[in-house]
């Protein structure tokens, strides 16, 4: 049995060097632009670490087949496995291989990773190759080539054990070992024990893009890439009319009559803040329709600020979520666009626009920011500063997915004291976030269904009243506007179904010093959703939001009232004067309510909106 698991460990090295190599011959390569940047050796070097835990996982899913064939041989020994797991490896290597030097080649024209948008070139090779120079050709061919028969050479020599057969005795202890073994492959394909499994984020560690290119493993990246494409290929149900037909009613629909805006703010450049509140759902707010038990301090709140009671959120992640605020782009059905970090240089970025017009930007986080690859999209967009729970205070009290919300935004104050103003900052909690383990337990007993987590929204409450009481004793305050907004909702003591717009309704108050006086203690009714906020922010700043077409203003009293959410494979789609709410795969219409006059338009416009966003999307 000891023999399995130095095989297993071999084998386990030999894939880690041979990513290490192809890491090292791609900064090779790129030695150039390395210099140019000024990029450091110890940064260089920081690539290879960076990369261990996703190389590690890569690794063990390649060593899955060899496994299998291990447990086959306990069960009936047969020589061919030895042969079966060759071509197994060989293969594997040769297609690695030829990822990791097409990427290379691909990176100094696009500069982003190989992914299967790339691939679909080679339906047509002539002209891949027509725009490549010979040398570079044989170059890729050389490199491939050579490796693989070192790198096969290495293999057979030193790695590559062959079956025999083993004894039957004692079947129970073989059992135990391979589950053990078991186990051991899963623990190091999901990146350990924590809460969070592992993505691509987890290599991301660099301002420079060119290393956190280079740490994320190509394979993994591909592999991954090629399943939520072929997912979005699969589900492509989303096309109800002609592409010229849908266009016109979308552009119709974002046609304002008027570019102008109602200004809320007393000065011109103020400090910004968005405080992302985790899950939390319109029921937990009095104002919305939920008990005044829940979040009695965000009540307090709306005394000094502006409340949207028609605001919704656009899709139900966190990641949708920051996509719609920096990027101004909707949540899209079937994927997100974190998952596709070669999209991301084709969406406009509000925190780039911030930067550009001398603010400070900052995010922090208390947990893990590798959900949902979010860590990848804040590193592209160019934070100045990222801070997660790795970065804080060990000392710090721990959820199990990070520091607990209180804490964090002791933090936060903190951070916003000592950050060069004007200051973009942004903080996200996490403790309305399951398992809900909040400090102090959950105290309000009634609540039925989903107890904890309606406590943990009251326990988060609690700290933003702390925190604001403390905000606002800060030089800084009478200066800052703050946004609070919830990133999603989440199913609640209400029940509401997932597909509908009560479900989908979350918070957008907006306080702060900044704000104009007769505009604390109001609400507002206009109809909206998170990706508004991009716009919305830039006008108050005085800024264009030409670049986000999905985004409106509003504070343009001539700009559009409508709101859309996305549901896996339908959508919501709202007006001030009906809904529409369908599931395209199953064509169930679940809720369809507008006057006689109105029915046909409503119609054209959901199918026509999600159709056009969709198409959007695949074409970035």
């Amino acid at each position: 049995m000891m023999k399995t698991y130095i095989t297993l460990i071999k084998q386990y090295l030999f894939w880690l060097l041979v990513f290490m190599v192809q890491r090292a011959l791609f900064l090779i390569y790129y030695h150039q632009q390395i210099a140019l940047d000024g990029i450091a050796t110890h940064e260089l070097l920081q690539t290879f670490l960076s990369a261990w835990k996703l190389d590690t996982s890569t690794a063990f899913y390649i060593l899955l087949i060899p496994f299998l064939l291990t447990v086959l041989n306990r069960i009936k020994h047969l020589k061919v496995y030895n042969a079966v797991q060759n071509v197994y490896i060989a293969f594997v290597l040769l297609i690695y291989l030829m990822i990791s030097a097409g990427e290379t080649g691909l990176y100094g024209e696009w500069r982003t990773k190989l992914n299967f948008k790339a691939l679909l070139y080679f339906r047509h090779p002539q002209e891949v190759f027509r725009s490549a120079t010979t040398g570079e050709i044989v170059l890729f061919f050389l490199l491939v080539i050579i490796q693989f028969f070192i790198f096969f050479y290495v293999y057979r020599r030193f790695v590559f054990v062959p079956v025999e057969k083993y004894s039957k005795r004692k079947p129970l202890l073989a059992i135990l070992n391979n589950l053990f073994i078991a186990g051991l492959l899963f623990l190091g394909i999901r990146g350990g024990f924590q809460a969070i499994p592992i993505t691509a984020s987890q290599a991301y560690f660099s301002k420079h893009q060119i290393l956190n290119i280079a740490a994320v493993n190509p394979g993994y990246n591909l592999a991954f890439n090629i399943l939520d494409y072929t997912k979005i290929n699969r589900h492509n149900i989303f096309k109800t009319m002609p592409e010229d037909e849908a266009e016109a009613i979308v552009k119709r629909i974002h046609e304002v009559p008027k570019d102008t805006t109602v200004n809320i703010l007393k000065i011109k450049k103020p400090n910004v803040v968005i405080l992302f509140l985790e899950s939390f759902s319109g029921d937990l707010i009095e104002s919305l329709g939920g008990d005044p038990r829940i979040t009695p301090n965000f009540h307090k709140m709306e005394k000094d600020g502006l409340l949207f009671t028609r605001f919704y959120a656009t899709g139900n992640r966190s990641q949708q979520a920051l996509a719609s605020v920096y990027g101004g782009l909707p949540a899209v059905p079937v994927t997100t666009l974190t998952d596709h970090p070669e999209k991301y240089k084709s969406v406009p970025s509000l925190i780039k626009i911030m930067k550009d017009n001398g603010y400070y930007t900052s995010f922090l986080f208390g947990g893990q920011l590798i959900y949902g690859n979010i860590k990848s999209y804040l590193i592209y967009n160019g934070f100045d500063t990222i801070t997660e729970g790795k970065d804080l205070d060990p000392s710090l009290p721990r959820q199990m997915l990070g520091v607990p919300d209180e804490y964090m935004l002791d933090v936060f104050l903190k951070q916003l004291d000592s950050l060069p103003r004007p200051f973009f900052a942004n903080a996200f909690t996490l403790s309305s976030h399951s398992p809900y383990d909040v400090p102090g337990g959950w105290p309000l007993k009634w609540v039925h269904p989903e107890n904890k987590f309606v406590n943990s929204a009251h326990y988060t409450d609690k700290c933003l009243g702390r925190f604001f009481e403390a905000a606002k004793q800060q030089p800084w305050w009478d200066s800052t506007l703050f946004v609070v907004m919830a990133d999603h909702s989440h199913a609640s003591y209400h029940n509401y179904r997932l597909g509908s717009f009560e479900y989908h309704q979350i918070p957008l108050l907006l306080t702060g010093g900044a704000l104009k006086e007769q505009y604390r203690g109001r609400q507002d009714t206009t109809l909206s959703s998170n990706v508004d906020v991009t716009a919305t922010l830039l006008h108050q700043l005085g800024l264009s939001s030409d670049e986000f077409f999905w985004s409106k203003n509003l504070f343009n009293p001539y700009a559009p009232r409508f709101a859309c959410f996305e549901l896996y494979t339908g959508f919501g789609w709202k007006r001030p004067w009906g809904e529409l709410i369908t599931e395209m795969k199953s064509k169930q219409v679940w809720k369809f309510e507008a006057p006689k006059e109105k029915i046909k338009e409503m119609k054209q416009e959901g199918y026509a909106y999600i159709q056009v966003l969709f198409d959007y999307f695949m074409k970035l």
